[in-house]
């Protein structure tokens, strides 16, 4: 089969104002691996059309989430990750009460609609009860107009219960390798990082009621296009309702720096993903997708690449400056130094370039999952 005749599955018309879930493209394992590897003319086809969907589905509208870094500190020690917990090479900090609620404040005040709250993976109680007041107090601004993210780790299903019912909506748990052996490749196999135990995660994350998002890195060292094909029947099978994904960027105080000749190239790892976030698309064509910060830090251009790809997210970060250099998953990342509002005027002014605009003072929830419930 052709790339073309594997696009032609896809309907990009605009739908009527429907309520119910419309249903997408069933594209096969073996044609998402065609389309993985499209080149040229066919890799253009792919974008245009992935483009196509998305502007007849959810607009040109493009959805801001505040990114609060509350902390570094973790208790895990996953084998790509800077802050893990084995790395001694920077600085541990924990925002303040006030320097979160500073964060959420400015959030609203510049329009984002939305906030979300990143940390270490941590499960003890003061963690837990620390981000139930966090929530509780982030939904009190203007009456609870501010959406609330959390992307906290693994955590059992009664602190998802809780911070669900203090007022966070969408939670973020990247599987980052659907494939239990390249799960493994990237995290220690011991009693802290359970490939299972992760999938269970996001089940009980979906049985709550969570706009529930996952994602993984492209790139990795080891990875093939079977297992990112798998990825995004992964996505679709789960029914999540966002998305991120992202170049994997190594880094240096890591054990798979070793690897990183091993892996493609920066522009390679780009493409990549740019294919992965227009096949969902296609296959998903109304869930919320992150034009990812790693994206920019591999190519200038990379967040407007992804949006017009087919995402419709980005996470512009409103950490206080002094912490963002300790909160590196990845070194060299873009949009350290920058300021909040030079931020906001920079995005408006590249967005309307891609012909997207902002959709200020909105949550920005999944349109598939607004169907759904």
């Amino acid at each position: 089969m052709s790339i073309s005749e594997i696009l032609n599955k896809v309907d990009p018309s605009p739908l009527p104002q429907a309520q119910e879930p419309q249903e997408a493209a069933a594209l096969t394992h073996e044609e998402i691996k065609l389309l993985l590897a499209a080149e040229g003319e066919d890799k253009k086809k792919l974008f245009d059309r992935a483009l196509q969907v998305k502007l007849a589905r959810l607009d040109n509208h493009v959805h801001l989430r505040g990114l609060i870094e509350y902390s570094n500190i973790c208790t895990k020690y996953c084998l790509y990750c800077g802050v893990r917990s084995k790395n001694p090479n920077f600085e541990r900090y924990q925002l303040s009460d006030e320097e979160v609620i500073g964060c959420a404040k400015l959030a609203h005040q510049l329009g984002y609609g939305s906030v979300a709250l990143q940390s270490g993976e941590r499960s003890d109680k003061a963690f837990v009860d620390k981000i139930t007041y966090l929530v509780k107090e982030i939904k009190k601004i203007d009456n609870g107009s501010l959406g609330i993210t959390l992307s906290l780790g693994e955590q059992t299903e009664e602190t998802y219960r809780r911070w669900f019912e203090a007022g966070a909506h969408r939670y973020l748990l990247r599987i980052e390798a659907s494939n239990e052996d390249l799960y493994y490749k990237i995290h220690p196999r011991d009693a802290k990082h359970d490939f299972h135990q992760r999938l269970a995660c996001i089940d009980s994350l979906l049985s709550i009621g969570y706009q529930t998002g996952t994602g993984v890195m492209v790139g990795l060292p080891f990875q093939t296009l079977d297992d990112l094909a798998n990825d995004l029947l992964f996505f679709k099978k789960k029914d999540v309702a966002m998305v991120g994904m992202g170049p994997f960027i190594p880094h240096p105080d890591t054990p798979l720096w070793q690897y990183r000749d091993q892996i493609p190239t920066a522009e390679k790892r780009m493409e990549m993903t740019l294919k992965m976030i227009a096949i969902l698309r296609l296959m998903m064509p109304e869930i919320n997708m992150v034009a990812a910060t790693a994206n920019q830090t591999v190519d200038p251009q990379g967040r407007e690449k992804a949006i017009l790809a087919g995402a419709n997210v980005i996470m512009p970060n409103l950490t206080p400056n002094e912490f963002r250099e300790n909160y590196l998953i990845y070194p060299d990342k873009a949009c350290v130094k920058d300021q909040p509002d030079q931020c906001q005027t920079c995005l408006d002014v590249r967005l309307a370039a891609i012909g997207h605009k902002v959709l200020y003072n909105a949550w920005g929830d999944s349109v598939a999952f607004t169907k759904k419930h």
